[in-house]
Formats: C-alpha cells, sequence, structure tokens
C-alpha cells in the first residue's frame, strides 16, 4: 500500500492530459456498471455462436508467410471465439499447390464462421464460362460456411494486373444468387461503399455485408505505389474516394429505418479501427446485429508471433468488456 501512495505521488504530476484530448464520442458513467474479468457473454452471429465481436478480416494468403499468419490468426480465433474471412482464393483456383494456406477449418475448430473469398472480376468471368460451381466445391473443401465476395472497381483498375470488370457488379452479384444456396459476404476493400449501393446490397439475401471502409488499408493506394510513376502522379486523387465506416453505418441504419426492403440483417463494421474504443462506438452506433473487423491491426501482430498476436487481443477484449459497463454513447445535439 505504501509503494502505491508512493508511486501514485510521483506520477501524479507527470499524467496530467489536457481536456482536449477528451474522447467525445462518449460519456463515462462510473456509478451504473461493475467490474468484469474482462468476459464477454456470447452471442450468435452468422449462424454460430461468437464470443468476441471481432472479426479477422480478409487479409492474405499464397505464400510461406502468409501461411504462418493465416495460422496465427486462425489460432487466435479459436482461442477467443471468433470469425475469420480468408484472403482472396483466386490463387487455389489457379493452382492448388498453395491449398494449405487457407485450409484453415482444423485450427479454427468446428463452430466458428469461416468464410472463403473471391473477386467480383473472377466471379463474372466464371459466370460467363459458366464455371462457377468450382466456387461450391472450393467451399466445400475448406470446408468454410461460405462466400465472400469483393468488390474492388478501382484497385482492379489501378491495378498493372488488373482485370475490367464488363458488367455492373451488381447484376454479377444478383446472378450469383439466383443459382446458388451457399452464404455470401459482400465487402469492398477499402473504399467503402455509398448509399445507392447499399440500398441495392441490403435488399438481398446476403448472409452479411462488410464495410471495408475508407480509412484501413486503401488498396487504390497500394495499387498506385506497386505501379509506374505517372499513374501514381496523375491519378492520386482517386485513392481518397470513400466513404468511412461511421458514415456506412448511418446510411444502413436510415436505410433500416425507411421501411424500405432490408433482407441483409446482419454487418461486419470494418475500414479503420483502430482498437475498442473505436469498434465498441460503432458497435453501439448499428441498428443491425454486428461484429467489427480488423485486418492491417491483427495482421501487424500475426506476422511478429503468435503471443504477440494474443496480448494484442487479450486487452482488446479487456477494454472492450470495460467499455460496455461504464461508457455510454455521447448522444448527437
Amino acid at each position: 500500500m505504501e509503494q502505491k501512495k508512493n508511486e501514485h505521488i510521483n506520477l501524479a504530476f507527470s499524467s496530467r492530459i489536457s481536456d482536449i484530448y477528451t474522447d467525445s464520442r462518449f460519456t463515462y458513467e462510473p456509478v451504473f456498471g461493475s467490474h468484469t474479468k474482462g468476459e464477454l457473454e456470447p452471442f450468435s452471429f452468422l449462424g454460430r455462436t461468437l464470443r468476441v465481436p471481432i472479426w479477422v478480416s480478409s487479409m492474405t494468403g499464397g505464400s510461406r508467410l502468409a501461411r504462418q499468419v493465416n495460422i496465427n490468426l486462425a489460432r487466435a480465433c479459436r482461442e477467443f471465439g471468433m470469425g475469420m474471412g480468408l484472403g482472396s482464393c483466386r490463387i487455389l483456383l489457379e493452382n492448388p499447390v498453395h491449398f494449405d494456406d487457407f485450409n484453415l477449418r482444423d485450427i479454427i475448430g468446428p463452430d466458428l464462421p469461416l468464410y472463403a473469398n473471391i473477386g467480383i472480376t473472377q466471379l463474372e468471368q466464371m459466370l460467363e464460362h459458366n464455371t462457377s460451381g468450382q466456387l461450391e466445391e472450393l467451399v466445400r473443401e475448406l470446408r468454410a460456411d461460405g462466400l465472400i465476395i469483393h468488390i474492388n472497381p478501382l484497385q482492379e483498375w489501378l491495378q498493372t494486373e488488373g482485370d475490367f470488370l464488363r458488367h455492373p457488379p451488381i447484376e454479377t452479384i444478383e446472378t450469383y444468387l439466383a443459382g446458388t444456396k451457399m452464404k455470401i459476404i459482400v465487402k469492398e476493400v477499402g473504399q467503402g461503399m455509398g448509399p445507392a449501393s447499399l440500398e441495392r446490397l441490403i435488399a438481398l439475401p446476403l448472409e452479411a455485408i462488410e464495410c471495408s471502409a475508407f480509412g484501413g488499408t486503401n488498396f487504390a493506394n497500394v495499387e498506385l505505389s506497386r505501379g509506374p510513376a505517372l499513374p501514381m502522379k496523375y491519378l492520386k486523387p482517386l485513392i481518397f474516394v470513400g466513404h468511412p465506416a461511421s458514415d456506412m453505418v448511418e446510411i444502413i441504419n436510415d436505410l433500416v429505418s425507411s421501411g424500405k426492403p432490408v433482407l441483409c440483417r446482419q454487418l461486419i463494421i470494418s475500414g479503420g479501427i483502430e482498437n475498442f474504443l473505436d469498434g465498441y462506438f460503432l458497435l453501439s452506433k448499428s441498428l443491425l446485429p454486428s461484429i467489427y473487423g480488423q485486418a492491417s491491426r491483427l495482421l501487424h501482430f500475426a506476422m511478429i508471433d503468435y503471443q504477440s498476436l494474443k496480448d494484442f487481443l487479450t486487452y482488446q477484449i479487456k477494454g472492450l468488456s470495460f467499455a460496455r459497463a461504464f461508457l455510454r454513447i455521447r448522444q448527437s445535439k
């Protein structure tokens, strides 16, 4: 006790924080909550039972480094009770030699959501060539719950090796949904989606929409950075086009409240979520059942080692537990 009091005295002045740093998203209500052990109540999402509302957003595969990263991420999902979206599985359709990079069901376990992933341009091409049945076979081989379709026209257009779309993605998705019984999630890859796109998607029988909003890893910027100098010089303004996660949540809330058709009833909020307070804020705002996704933050720790990833997630969950007990969303004036 005496040591603690001495530490309080020694640190009191250096620990002052100006009120300009107050997180204005929340009110702190210390009289209403109680301390927990950092555990959260299990809940149902994507037809499975999750223990924490965190989603491992689609990232990588197809290399030795990617294999170890995916193993670490899948181990974390199993330990903490999270779901996971695989990186683009296009490489498996071209060369099954990398199958083990994506074959994570035994690691993640039988009870948590695991989704395969394909790009909209590849889906368009497969529908044109009547080969989309390969996707159902791939999902079966991976023992996945369903398929994520990522919509990335800006990334493809800026990519030196990119594929060009021949049809609007909404037409391709509607055509595919009409012919498959698989569970489908639709996402962007870092720019987010606007109100017209969300209105069309939310009216479809999708398992979920993932925001992949502006503010996280920007794959338009990635493609410009790895390409020739002239496109970067003249096309760079395009990387700033998009919609942040907070705007997308508000758009979807308006659609849910409007009385317009809403068949998609689950939301994965991702894009620029740095920590548990960002996640808690957006989850509290959403009118749809939601979890929040992270990619680059989890990737950073998964590339170091499993213990670093475990430490990060342990304290994210502890922080989220405290936030739920003592923080309230500040109401807009």
